[in-house]
């Protein structure tokens, strides 16, 4: 199963970065999204990675007028699923929504077209069941921001076919991402822990035992974590992790229960980085 063409549809933060991965790994590239702002703005992304990337002397000068050539914008789900051999959705984190798109996907694509999810914790399973091609249903959750982070979790579903599988790590592999597969599970790997772990920290906060400033700096200095799991938080967005929560909590049990402070929190519109304030309050992105 040889893969060309990439479809992604989507141009919003973990969309437009991986579209980014896939121009850069050599793939004729479509990236799609309903809405022509979002796509202008999606494109523009691309093209200042690419140009960061030139000075940093991550990304060579060739490459990233090969990269560029090799992206392509559609106005509509099906005008991007009918010329790609892979199609990743990366639509919000709602089953309903990614539900829709994949049964738009099936109807669209070509036969032996493998259809992805972004999703970072719900059921592929459940999404392939709308179509004829479970065998061709996979999850690829990437990770933000997708041109910086090396990892690429491929979620196998319950009929996922060895031949996608294999495709899919190809398409890893060119894209500079370490791989690892997972059997599709509430959470996957990455998110269950992570939704652990923040929510956690929330029950420290709310309960007064130590400041957020200093949750981040003892997880960074202490378990050598990149970033602290509020600087994690405000970046993913409070919406989207209570979101993941949220499913955890119904799937996997009481371990899972949201914390009532970030239940507050996403009440009261902080949400993260994305609208300047979060667990912290940003001024022009700084903290």
């Amino acid at each position: 199963m040889e893969i060309n063409t990439i479809a992604v549809i989507g141009a919003g933060t973990m969309g437009r970065g991986i579209a980014y991965a896939a121009a850069l790994g050599g793939y004729r590239t479509v990236l799609e999204d309903v809405s022509p702002a979002m796509l202008e703005q999606g494109t523009a992304y691309i093209r200042k990675a690419l140009e960061e990337g030139v000075a940093r002397g991550k990304v060579s000068a060739e490459q990233q007028q090969t990269a560029i050539a090799n992206l392509s914008t559609a106005a509509t789900v099906e005008d991007a699923a009918q010329v790609a051999d892979l199609v990743i959705e990366a639509v919000p984190e709602e089953m309903k929504l990614k539900i829709g798109i994949f049964t738009e996907l099936d109807r669209a694509a070509k036969p032996g077209c493998i259809l992805a999810s972004n999703t970072s914790s719900l059921s592929i399973t459940e999404m392939a069941a709308v179509t004829k091609r479970p065998r061709e249903c996979i999850g690829l959750h990437f990770f933000n921001p997708v041109p910086k982070m090396k990892l690429l979790e491929i979620v196998r579903a319950l009929e996922t076919s060895d031949e996608t599988l294999a495709a899919c790590r190809e398409v890893g592999r060119r894209m500079g991402k370490e791989v690892v597969v997972v059997r599709e599970s509430p959470g996957f790997i990455t998110s269950r822990i992570n939704a652990m772990i923040g929510n956690e920290a929330f029950y420290m906060l709310q309960d007064g035992i130590a400041s957020a400033r200093d949750i981040d700096t003892a997880l960074k200095l202490g378990l050598n974590h990149p970033m602290g799991p509020f600087e994690l938080v405000d970046l993913v967005g409070l919406d989207v992790r209570l979101s993941i929560l949220e499913y955890l909590h119904r799937t996997l049990g009481e371990k899972f229960k949201p914390c009532p402070l970030l239940v507050q929190y996403v009440k009261d519109g902080r949400l993260g980085k994305k609208v300047g304030r979060g667990v912290y309050e940003y001024d022009e992105g700084k903290k």
